[in-house]
């Protein structure tokens, strides 16, 4: 089948929805998955994108977990891989950049998720689907990857920006959500990830323009190493999916985020509350 694009329209979807090297990945609750989910979609839960293991549990799986979950869901080099969510898209985001770093680059985010398959047309199936398990070797690129100590080490580069993806009120310190410390790494840009989606009601992404433009009025640009981050790196996974489709050549993504950074004793955090 033709290579789909990266943030796909349930109209394109539908035309290649028989192809057998499609793979369909439903991150939503398995109650929503349940009432209705695309045909074929298979449902995973969307913990297993995080390693699950103290002090930090959300960041990257071991290549180990990744085998083990890429290969009971049956991906292989020919699966062109279609991720839509219950959540406005974080998971489906974070899952593409898992799929990134495993090496596999045929992943699409559906376009405003399964609401927008709906609107367009498409049919519904309440039945399980399940997968034919494979045999799948995950290796990393840790390039895609951001660590605390780079950060640390980094925060005067010049060449280098921080996406804060979190809301308003935690960014400027007015909401701490588990951590000791409220604010946001000195020097981070903020850019709510809601704000890059038509609305809270509508999911689908902006315009490709005015997501280049609302990226660049924030100091957001392409020609820096932009590293996005938020509370867990859910939220995140979004502005990844973003900043990548629009062409930002070195996007990163800080996986320990706000939960190792807000409850490290010596991380510098910078605040607009006294």
């Amino acid at each position: 089948m033709t290579t789909l694009p990266l943030i796909l329209e349930p109209s394109e979807l539908a035309l290649h929805l028989n192809d057998p090297n499609l793979l369909i990945i439903d991150l939503s609750k398995p109650e929503t998955y349940q009432q209705g989910h695309i045909p074929g979609a298979i449902n995973v839960d969307p913990t297993r994108l995080l390693a699950g293991t103290p002090p930090i549990a959300n960041k990257l799986p071991s290549t180990e977990q990744l085998s083990t979950l890429f290969s009971e869901l049956g991906l292989t080099s020919k699966s062109q891989v279609v991720l839509y969510d219950d959540q406005m898209g974080p998971w489906a985001g974070r899952m593409i950049w898992t799929l990134d770093i495993v090496g596999h680059h045929q992943a699409s985010f559906l376009n405003g998720h399964l609401k927008a398959w709906v609107n367009n047309g498409g049919k519904l199936e309440t039945t399980a689907n399940q997968p034919t398990a494979v045999e799948f070797s995950a290796s990393a690129d840790f390039s895609l990857v951001a660590d605390l100590e780079d950060i640390f080490q980094n925060l005067k580069t010049p060449e280098r920006v921080i996406w804060d993806a979190r809301s308003k009120q935690e960014f400027r310190g007015e909401k701490r959500i588990n951590a000791t410390k409220a604010g946001h790494i000195p020097g981070a840009k903020h850019l709510e990830w809601t704000d890059t989606l038509i609305s809270t009601d509508d999911w689908r992404l902006k315009e490709p323009q005015a997501l280049r433009q609302l990226l660049e009025s924030k100091g957001i640009l392409p020609e820096k190493e932009v590293i996005t981050h938020c509370q867990t790196h859910r939220r995140s996974g979004l502005t990844y999916v973003v900043a990548k489709s629009l062409g930002y050549p070195h996007i990163r993504c800080y996986d320990g985020s706000w939960f190792e950074w807000g409850n490290h004793p010596d991380t510098p955090v910078e605040s607009s509350v006294g």
